[in-house]
């Protein structure tokens, strides 16, 4: 990382100006904001505060293109800035991210006052084009066909004192026929396994004490060079790495999920109980047409296996309502795959047309109101079998990593909260020591609804923990004791998130 020393007077005339970036779309593009903030912070730039809502120097848009709404939605927050713009000298605004590798230059035609256009493989130049629009006082747009520098290589901000994302691929080489990733991330590209290991271990050395592997098709890992147990191998390394307690990954492709990774899951004791793995559709004929690799046995198959090596597993999954000539008996299919699967969630979402995709223009489009009546009815059978999943919890004793910011109420419910080895969230009773986020707690769970378990008795036991050390550290300023109910500082949420894996691509 560059240092002080060697920022030119330029770049130091800036360090009082600040930033901020708002992120839309996927795990990925949550990742790649932490990369934007520690560009932008490595060039001298603040971090605005929380709250700014576009007062700062510098608003950085990382986009998604995935929603038929994406640019309404991009289009009109921009035009929201261009009155703060005119009346504030001096201030920036960049798009990066995925619509801006699919619009290029209509940004700046459609939103004049944008001064950078970057796409999803050079988001390392936005500081010189920051500079550059500065300077020459124009716009400017600078999109790469290919990826310039594997996105770990360049600084980062990381939200979080004590979990984070590692990326281990870039891009995708599936074919999904309502996804338009592949086209904006490019075909999958793997990184060293050295490299993510030594990014691991120096994170680790921090004090992060969770890491969830990153990939757009993360167990296709190893397809440069020809390793279908590549992934495995990795999940396995990652075992062996002193002080990492908690390793997740997101999102797997059934079609890549192989015996060995089940394998590896199971004997690997830091390699969490937990999968979140898209189905999409249980119809076969659906699936086919979504060019899906697998069919509902396969699917369920896997499921299986998965149960059969880790009893405990909770099960996620995405699932698209709607999708073009889906018929009721297509339907049906979905719903037996979701009753025989038993998803401790499934992250529904109604077929949107995704521009520049194949999906987008074929025929037997499902009337909008036949998508919504078969959402309803499948959010209803999935909120009664998570349901009954979650009270089969109830008297289990569970170790809880503390997490930030995850309980709406606890400040009112004099409780915190934190994810129990299977993701499922934990709301617990406060304990008479100071608990931080990233210390690990023992409790009972004594309830449970659909979406979070309950533990009301008291705290079983408190372990303070080299993570819980960084938050501390990261938060000198701020009072310890009171950790939960205040404003989130954004550590990455624990997979999956409430909007599902985001592009519900893999």
């Amino acid at each position: 990382m560059t240092t002080s020393s060697d920022r030119s007077p330029a770049v130091d005339e800036r360090s009082s100006k600040t930033y901020e970036v708002r992120t839309y779309g996927c795990q990925m593009n949550v990742h790649d904001s932490e990369r934007l903030s520690g560009l932008l912070e490595d060039a001298g730039y603040v971090r605005a505060p929380e709250g700014s809502d576009g007062d700062a120097d510098v608003v950085v848009f990382n986009t998604c293109a995935v929603r038929e709404n994406a640019d309404n939605r991009l289009y009109g927050n921009l035009g929201r800035l261009a009155p703060r713009k005119v009346s504030r000298p001096g201030m920036q605004i960049a798009v990066g991210g995925c619509l801006a590798q699919k619009d290029r230059d209509t940004i700046v035609k459609r939103a004049p006052w944008v001064d950078v256009v970057f796409g999803t493989h050079n988001i390392g130049k936005l500081p010189v084009l920051l500079e550059r629009a500065r300077v020459q006082e124009e716009a400017q747009v600078e999109i790469a066909e290919s990826l310039e520098a594997f996105p770990s290589t360049l600084p980062t901000r990381r939200e979080s004192a004590y979990a984070a994302w590692v990326s281990i691929s870039v891009g995708c080489n599936n074919t999904c026929t309502f996804c338009i990733v592949p086209a904006l991330r490019g075909k999958e590209k793997d990184r060293r396994t050295g490299d993510i290991l030594a990014e691991i271990e120096a994170l680790v050395d921090e004090g992060v004490s969770e890491i969830t592997l990153l990939g757009q098709n993360v167990n296709a890992y190893g397809s440069d060079i020809g390793d279908r147990e590549a992934f495995s191998k990795l999940l396995r390394a990652c075992g062996k790495i002193d002080g990492l307690e908690r390793v997740r990954f997101t999102s797997p492709h059934p079609r890549d999920f192989t015996d060995d990774v089940i394998a590896a899951m199971a004997e690997t004791p830091n390699v969490m109980p937990q999968l979140h793995m898209p189905m999409q559709s249980g119809s076969d004929t659906v699936l086919k047409a979504m060019r899906r690799s697998y069919r509902q046995e396969r699917y369920l198959g896997i499921i299986e296996k998965v149960r059969a090596s880790i009893p405990h597993a909770a099960i996620t999954t995405d699932i698209i309502v709607g999708f073009p000539g889906e018929t009721e008996e297509d339907f049906e299919q979905t719903l037996h795959a979701v009753r025989e699967a038993r998803f401790a969630q499934a992250f529904t979402f109604q077929y949107s047309k995704r521009p520049g995709t194949p999906a987008a223009t074929m025929e037997n489009q499902v009337p909008k109101e036949v998508v919504q009546a078969r959402y309803e009815r499948l959010v209803a059978l999935q909120e009664e079998i998570s349901w009954d999943e979650n009270k089969k919890q109830v008297g289990r004793t569970l170790e809880l990593m503390v997490a930030e910011g995850e309980g709406r109420k606890d400040g009112a419910t004099h409780r915190l909260s934190g994810r129990a080895p299977d993701n499922r969230l934990v709301h617990f009773t406060k304990p008479d020591v100071d608990v931080r986020p990233g210390d690990v707690v023992t409790v009972e769970i004594t309830y449970a609804a659909p979406h979070h378990l309950l533990a009301e008795g008291p705290t079983l036991d408190v372990r303070r923990t080299r993570a819980g050390d960084a938050w501390e550290k990261r938060n000198a300023a701020k009072p310890v004791g009171v950790m939960l109910g205040l404003p989130k500082i954004g550590a990455p949420e624990p997979l999956p998130v409430a909007t599902g894996s985001g592009c519900g691509c893999d």
